[in-house]
């Protein structure tokens, strides 16, 4: 007769799934926190978040208000008195605005590509030890990092190349960043060369490692770096104010510079304006949301790669 034999319960605490808000493990060499210290934190942190976080909502409350509240207030609405989009309709309802608007969505659009494209392409060809003239390259582009023609010959230059009057005059004076390119070198450095020999073993070219392999794996670096090249483009005011003289080819950057400083209003607007249906300050205002809402909306979307793309890309090259 086989004897069963009761198996004492399992008393040992099973390990808890740490949670994803929890704070890090602390070294232990490291003293506890203190009360006071968290406090005085956490009210840094209160008053950074408020510095920021106040003069965006007095930006966009006036720029929702109508001209009686903004004349009651003096200027900036900081309390809102009901909601109105009048300044959004009139600026999107056609004419200077909306066509400077879409200015800078195709510039924004088309120069990033295109610096992301020519900035991958030099990174993984200097992250290549034996390329051609890899050393040569890579030490000009340095050089470029600290030494510039300026900003006279750099307008002869254009102005020579037929630039001047279009839109190219947007894109390709600043369209690589020394910086980004070795970024992204650093970071195309650190993928396993294993790999990569492995890929040409199995008759992969350069183009084919690049597309499947380099790519897909370099996703946070490249979020980042077009990022900066999206937010570079969209918030360039310079290269259109010395470059063109169209007025109908500027983008919304130029347009709102000339509304905040009250150099020059699309006439529709100077209209109501001048009949009272428009306040210019909320005019102005609505502008600034709307130069500011594509980079509001698109940071948090990178924010998560940005330790990953941008620390792993500098520190380890």
């Amino acid at each position: 007769m086989t004897a069963v034999l009761d198996t004492p319960p399992d008393d040992t605490p099973r390990a808890r799934k740490p949670s994803p808000w929890a704070a890090p493990p602390r070294p232990v060499w490291e003293e506890p926190p203190h009360k006071a210290g968290l406090a005085g934190k956490g009210i840094a942190l209160t008053l950074a978040c408020l510095a920021i976080l106040f003069p965006l909502w007095i930006v966009i409350v006036t720029s929702l208000q109508s001209k009686k509240t903004i004349d009651e207030a003096g200027g900036l609405v900081v309390i809102p008195k009901g909601i109105t989009f009048i300044a959004y309709q009139e600026l999107l309802s056609g004419g200077q605005v909306q066509r400077a608007t879409l200015v800078s969505i195709g510039v924004t659009v088309v120069g990033t590509l295109f610096s992301m494209t020519v900035s991958v392409l030099c990174a993984y060809g200097l992250s290549r030890s034996g390329s051609l003239a890899h050393r040569g390259i890579l030490m000009t582009l340095l050089a470029t990092m600290f030494f510039g023609a300026g900003l006279i010959p750099t307008y002869l230059l254009v102005q020579a190349l037929g630039l001047t009057d279009t839109y190219l005059a947007l894109i390709l004076p600043s369209a690589v960043s020394v910086f980004n390119i070795l970024v992204l070198r650093a970071f195309f450095m650190n993928i396993s060369q294993e790999l990569i020999d492995s890929a040409r073993i199995d008759g992969a070219g350069d183009w084919r490692i690049l597309w499947k392999i380099v790519l897909p794996l370099s996703r946070a670096v490249l979020a980042v770096i077009g990022l900066f090249y999206a937010v570079g483009y969209w918030s360039a005011w310079f290269n259109a104010s010395i470059y063109l003289t169209d007025q109908d080819m500027m983008p919304l950057q130029n347009v709102m510079i000339q509304l905040v400083q009250m150099q020059q209003r699309p006439v529709g607007l100077q209209a109501q304006i001048n009949t009272g249906q428009l306040s210019p300050l909320a005019i102005q205002m609505a502008v600034m949301v709307m130069a500011l809402l594509p980079v509001a909306v698109l940071s948090p979307f990178v924010q998560k790669h940005f330790k990953k793309g941008m620390l792993t890309g500098a520190v380890k090259g």
